[in-house]
């Protein structure tokens, strides 16, 4: 057996793997919480017969599941496009300014525009492309490099979340309804933040496959793709627009959720390889995994108080990236 049949084995095992833990996350999610409820009782009411549980299942528990899947996807994805395009392994959505754009928008309708809390969503997507776009136009010169997107992201970042706390200081008596947002909660999701999310992540994912290996290409180098004949600026900022997408429509339905984009990525790259063909199916898969289990020990944890699951991402994330550092020569 030769080393890509072995390679093509291992890898096409992790992603059994992962899809096993994916099931297991969603299993979890629909059994647990204030009230247990045994397999064979959510098995029967998800199919269609009469249950006790079938309003906790079908109203509660399995669309909050979905988001969870549905966000874990688009920012894993997010992220792993990012450190595609940048060649680094420690981007994320935020590197594009993304979550202080719909952090800003978001608490800004919530904080001074309270009665007007139903148009969070969109108005937080405008303000993720918003910041996105200013970022692009700030890094362009004659071209984008990875390195000025980043500088100019870190910029632009700073300056936004400036204006997050200057809001958050000059309204304190406002700040506990926004406190949600900025930490990322899948509290209360229901049917119709899956309906706002899943065209988003069908597009994002379908248009992130079929560019797979443009990624691997661009992985190369600039210098070394241009040789090959791939338009690096124009996949560079079709990549960049595809990322900002998922991440945007992401941050606008559940808050400010932090590190989901570095650490699923880097995991399953560090596991399967950097082959964009295979790290992108394994980043969605083990996304779910990822995002379904922390939702359900951020549920369980302290019951019967319910923790937003970007703390437990941050308890999470915190530790991956000194492990990055670490692992860099820096």
């Amino acid at each position: 057996m030769n080393i890509e049949q072995k390679s093509t084995k291992w890898r096409a095992s992790m992603l059994v793997v992962f899809a096993l833990f994916a099931l297991l996350g969603i299993g979890l999610s629909l059994i647990c919480g204030a009230v247990n409820i045994a397999i064979p009782e959510v098995i029967h009411s998800l199919f269609g017969g009469e249950s006790t549980y079938r309003d906790i299942i079908w109203n509660i528990r399995l669309p909050r599941t979905i988001v969870a899947a549905l966000v874990g996807i688009s920012l894993a994805l997010s992220g792993a496009l990012l450190q595609g395009v940048m060649r680094n392994s420690m981007a994320d959505p935020h590197i594009i300014g993304v979550s202080s754009g719909a952090g800003l928008f978001g608490i800004g309708v919530l904080i001074l525009f309270p009665s007007y809390a139903y148009l969070l969503t969109p108005v937080a997507f405008i303000g993720a492309i918003g910041a996105a776009l200013l970022i692009y136009l700030m890094a362009w010169r004659g071209g984008v490099s990875p390195l000025r997107v980043i500088l100019a992201g870190v910029a632009v970042s700073a300056l936004l979340n400036a204006g997050i706390s200057a809001l958050l200081t000059f309204y304190s008596d406002r700040v506990g309804g926004a406190l949600l947002f900025l930490v990322g909660g899948l509290s209360a999701r229901s049917w119709p933040h899956v309906n706002i999310l899943l065209p988003y992540t069908i597009i994002g994912t379908v248009l992130a496959l079929i560019g797979s290996q443009r990624l691997n290409i661009m992985a190369l180098g600039d210098t070394q793709a241009k040789a090959l004949g791939l338009r690096v600026e124009t996949y560079r900022l079709y990549f960049t627009a595809i990322a900002t997408l998922l991440a945007a429509s992401t941050v606008s339905v559940v808050g400010l959720l932090g590190f989901v984009g570095m650490i699923v990525p880097h995991s399953a790259r560090l596991l399967i390889g950097s082959d964009y063909r295979w790290l992108l199916p394994a980043s969605v898969l083990l996304s779910v995994a990822v995002l379904t289990l922390s939702d359900t020990v951020a549920r369980l944890a302290f019951a019967p108080i319910e923790l937003p699951v970007g703390i437990v991402m941050g308890v999470l994330g915190a530790p991956f990236f000194l492990f990055l550092l670490r692992r860099r020569e820096l």
